[in-house]
């Protein structure tokens, strides 16, 4: 397998979805998927934190069922969080957090995970509600080459010559998947065993907090 600049990729990600809090959990869990793809393991609990937040401001302000798109790019150093909803009236306020106010708290938590890093950018009939989170540039360009590694390139590409157009390359012949093609091809692979481990009465929550300890614990020994 050959990866684009060595690396699987990072490229801007956008994800439909409808604005319902039977959606969220789902949502939360893709993120989570997309950054522990990304090498940004460390980051999932704030950005899960945040998601959640504009995806409820949506919800809250706008309505349930709202058809709504989440944009997630990496920036230099900073994590980029965008929902877009379709009403460019209602806006997202501040309020300062206190005993008596149980509602508008959404946007304060938002703006202390993000320093202060958020903002609204109307499009017409629809606005942007963005974050922006600090994360280690480095960490989200590496592309470590070990064992692990080699294992996982080799699902990968048997898996990602699946959805290649017949007459495209094969696995064995030195076939190249795209950063675009290895990205989706991991997601497949990771939701696949989501779904296994359901069939079979696992609780893939459970599995994959286990797996990103098993994967956080090792990349802390490299380090």
């Amino acid at each position: 397998m050959i990866y684009v600049s060595g690396c699987v990729g990072r490229e801007p990600w956008v994800q439909q979805f409808i604005a319902q809090a039977s959606e969220l959990s789902q949502l939360r869990r893709t993120l989570k998927l997309r950054l522990i793809l990304w090498g940004l393991h460390e980051h999932v609990d704030v950005a899960q934190i945040c998601l959640s937040e504009l995806a409820t401001n949506v919800i809250q302000h706008v309505g349930q069922g709202t058809p709504a798109t989440l944009r997630l790019a990496l920036s230099g150093p900073y994590l980029r969080l965008e929902v877009e909803d379709p009403d460019a009236r209602a806006l997202p306020t501040l309020l300062a957090v206190s005993s008596a106010v149980e509602s508008g708290r959404g946007m304060a938590l938002v703006d202390a995970l993000s320093d202060h890093r958020w903002g609204v950018v109307p499009r017409g009939d629809s606005k942007v509600v963005w974050c922006e989170l600090a994360v280690d540039a480095s960490s989200a360009s590496g592309h470590a080459n070990g064992p692990r590694v080699r294992r996982a390139e080799a699902i990968l590409d048997l898996y990602g010559s699946w959805r290649l157009p017949r007459g495209g390359p094969v696995p064995g012949e030195g076939s190249v998947l795209t950063k675009a093609v290895a990205e989706e091809a991991a997601i497949g692979v990771m939701a696949d065993m989501l779904h296994w481990l359901r069939a079979h009465g696992f609780d893939p929550d459970d599995v994959l907090d286990r797996a990103q300890s098993h994967f956080e614990a090792e990349i802390g020994e490299v380090v």
